[in-house]
């Protein structure tokens, strides 16, 4: 009857290059974003103009990200806290 709760330890935080893999997300929105600015007619013409701002709401994330990313990375190397971490 009663459910039972099972706890797994926290993984580790993944600690690889984060500002390349941001940067590269960013330039990939960002692309799509370019890529599809000849197409306005037929995206308008068929209900399809929100492809275009969600690519570009996620270059502006992106941009928002990799400040995030460089300040947390200064922050790891002047040896201060990065953030909340768990020690459970």
């Amino acid at each position: 009857m009663g459910k039972k709760a099972y706890r797994h330890p926290a993984p580790e935080p993944f600690e690889g290059d984060i500002t390349a893999v941001t940067v590269g997300g960013t330039v990939l929105w960002l692309v799509l974003f370019v890529v599809q600015l000849p197409f306005l007619g037929w995206l308008d013409d068929h209900d399809r103009m929100w492809w275009l701002w969600t690519c570009l709401a996620g270059a502006g994330l992106g941009v928002v990200g990799l400040w995030y990313v460089r300040r947390r990375e200064a922050a790891l190397a002047r040896g201060g806290d990065a953030g909340p971490r768990s020690n459970t």
